[in-house]
């Protein structure tokens, strides 16, 4: 909270002057600057970290197109593609590069979603923390309070998410030239056919999946970033030359953008390795064809059938280019969050 900023009161007149002039006393007024309110600060949190989203999946959303065609590979066909570089070069060759940016609209709105709903119950679950007298209220939450609270605000973003990435996953996968019509490749339609075959319910097909990878991805997401974030300070301040300068680095809110970069790189790598088979499993679900005839796939059943099929390695189908895109991506976006909270304040 900042201190209140009070005038200076006149100087007093010498005696000399009082025995001959009659003056009132210096009435001075209070200039008082008031701290962030807990809703401008929510609100800051949640505008700054949208925009930061967006930016961020505009970087990796290519990354991300061949992660998913690489997870959705069909158990009863040969291999589509070799790698990574594979996927990229076929891609590429049959769609352009705008082909990599299909189906982006979704997801920038899940985005925006994704990151306004992760900021806003991370916040209640640090309040939470505190009413339930976890920590007390002077006191800084610690670490391991921290990852708690990310993976409670993963949970509950996880039910917005889902219907977002069915979208996303049924564009970004191409017909693989089975009985079943593809679905369009604009989110409308695609909504429409999901509603219109399987109802409002629908929209959370694979919800098992990305709760699982949400909660605990989130709880890396948010734990990594704090957890470095505090060895950086320890680091920053055992190079203090002086205690003037040790002063200097405790009075900082923010980290060096550089050390800002790297805290979100570790986030963004915890994030997509620690929970990957989740996520494989869902996008496996999620993409299969609109109005397929037969039971409906279960996380479990996707699971045992995924196992039966490549064992392990079929679990971390597409991981390698999924960890490497969240280097720069994860790094932006708090490079891009903390910039704009600490130079545009919004209060």
């Amino acid at each position: 909270m900042e201190p209140a900023v009070t005038l200076k009161p006149e100087v007093p007149l010498s005696p000399t002057s009082a025995s001959t002039t009659t003056t009132s006393p210096a009435i001075t007024t209070p200039v008082i600057i008031k701290p962030k309110t807990a809703v401008m600060e929510a609100v800051e949190d949640i505008v700054y970290g949208s925009i930061a989203g967006v930016v961020g999946k505009y970087i990796e959303y290519p990354f991300d197109t061949v992660k998913v065609r690489l997870q959705s590979q069909p158990d009863h066909l040969p291999l589509r593609y070799t790698g990574p570089l594979d996927c990229f070069r076929q891609a590429l060759r049959s769609d352009g590069l705008l082909g990599l940016y299909r189906g982006i609209s979704a997801p920038l709105v899940g985005a925006a979603l994704e990151n306004s709903s992760l900021f806003f119950w991370e916040r209640v679950g640090r309040d939470l923390a505190y009413g339930f007298g976890l920590v007390s209220h002077d006191k800084p939450l610690s670490l391991q309070t921290l990852w708690l609270t990310g993976g409670f605000a993963g949970a509950m973003t996880s039910f917005i998410l889902t219907p977002v990435e069915l979208v996303k996953c049924k564009i970004q996968v191409p017909d693989t030239g089975g009985a079943v019509k593809a679905a369009p490749l604009k989110p409308i339609p695609v909504i429409r056919d999901i509603f219109r075959h399987q109802g409002i319910s629908g929209f959370w097909h694979g919800q098992v999946g990305t709760l699982i990878r949400e909660a605990g991805g989130c709880a890396a997401w948010f734990g990594s970033k704090e957890t470095t974030t505090k060895l950086f300070r320890q680091w920053n301040e055992s190079r203090a030359k002086s205690s003037e300068h040790l002063a200097r680095i405790r009075a900082e809110d923010a980290l060096p953008l550089w050390q800002q970069a790297v805290a979100g790189a570790s986030a963004g790598m915890s994030y997509n390795f620690l929970f990957f088979p989740a996520d494989t499993v869902k996008s496996r679900m999620q993409t299969t064809p609109i109005g397929e005839q037969g039971p409906k796939k279960t996380f479990m059943g996707e699971s045992a059938a995924l196992w039966k099929q490549a064992g392990i390695k079929g679990f971390y189908r597409g991981c390698g280019i999924t960890v490497l895109r969240s280097v720069p991506s994860s790094a932006f976006i708090f490079m891009v969050f903390d910039g704009l909270k600490k130079y545009l304040p919004m209060q």
